[in-house]
């Protein structure tokens, strides 16, 4: 597994939007994929890689249709896909729309896009390092048709790949009137070969003022996904969040992270240290943050890490500092500002 890869895929928007158009239940999906009926009603809610691949299969029992992946990539609007995938519309040419969209799509799933030229082939293939198991067949369809839909609406020509290489059986109809090229079945890896001189065809709608503005926020939003690759960085930054709600229990952050709480006890375990030390460390790196702003009282700095009362924070502080909050505030404040 890449030591980078964090198992959490988000389900965007528009998949909901799209599975709903060609007439199946959000619900009746979810229940044939055996995850939670509500999923669908939350879009800050992650599935792991298996639960996402659960929500593809069962995609395919509902509708056993072999060209479907390529039919819902054709009848999503670009509007509606989440602003990691919205960028790569808007490059300099079809080049820097699949650098964009291989960077960016770590935000919205562990998959990991890779691209290799060699002559006048460009293949791209995906890689799921936290899978268990084989990508199913309708997800790797709507990866190909996504990055040679990407060329269509991009640069408003028709673009065809040079050959696609899958692993399952023969099967034709709908693949072979969307892709229009050979496509070579039973093979060893699944990959999408494209002509590289088509990379350097522009995008006609290529706004730099817009990439301006998404790209730096994506690109802070990835490195943090990355500085999250332990376990014990992502469950901080799962208790930070919920601080000021109370006390997170274990079977919380397990959920959020979209994992068992056995998995996740073991995990931290691996990694040296407890759910309380690390509950610990997260009000210390919260509490010094917010009492580095001399805007923000003491007691309110108290209920925002989840203390019912402020004695109970001004005891666990001096445990952590040998001092007292209001002592810290006057000797470090100036230092942080």
């Amino acid at each position: 597994m890449n030591g980078t890869a964090i198992d959490r895929c988000k389900v965007p928007s528009a998949f909901w939007a799209t599975v709903k158009h060609i007439g199946i239940s959000p619900v009746a999906l979810l229940r044939q994929a055996r995850l939670p009926a509500t999923l669908h009603v939350d879009p800050r809610h992650h599935v792991t890689t298996a639960q996402y691949f659960a929500l593809w299969r069962a995609l395919e029992e509902l509708k056993p249709d072999p060209g479907l992946g390529v039919r819902l990539v054709e009848h999503t609007e670009t509007s509606v896909y989440p602003p990691a995938s919205l960028a790569a519309f808007y490059a300099r040419d079809y080049r820097d729309g699949l650098h964009r969209m291989a960077r960016f799509k770590e935000l919205c799933s562990p998959e990991q896009l890779h691209l290799e030229i060699d002559g006048a082939d460009c293949m791209l293939w995906s890689v799921w390092p936290c899978a268990d198991g084989p990508e199913p067949a309708i997800s790797t369809d709507v990866t190909f048709a996504s990055i040679v839909e990407l060329g269509r609406r991009g640069t408003r020509q028709h673009i065809v790949p040079r050959r696609i290489e899958l692993t399952r059986p023969r099967q034709i109809g709908e693949l072979q009137r969307y892709f229009q090229c050979p496509i070579r079945f039973k093979a060893p890896a699944n990959r999408l070969v494209l002509d590289t001189a088509d990379l350097d065809r522009p995008f006609p709608g290529h706004n730099s003022d817009l990439l301006d503005m998404l790209t730096p926020a994506l690109a802070a939003a990835l490195g943090e996904l990355k500085a999250r690759s332990s376990v014990t960085e992502q469950v901080k930054i799962v208790l930070k969040r919920g601080l000021a709600s109370g006390r997170p229990d274990l079977s919380d952050v397990a959920s959020d992270l979209g994992m068992s709480e056995r998995t996740l006890q073991r995990r931290i375990t691996e990694e040296g240290v407890s759910f309380r030390e690390l509950l610990v460390e997260a009000r210390q790196e919260v509490g010094r943050r917010l009492l580095a702003d001399p805007t923000i009282d003491i007691d309110e700095v108290a209920c925002l890490l989840g203390y019912q009362d402020p004695s109970s924070f001004y005891r666990a502080f001096r445990d952590w500092e040998g001092i007292t909050p209001n002592r810290w505030r006057e000797l470090n404040g100036d230092k942080l500002h």
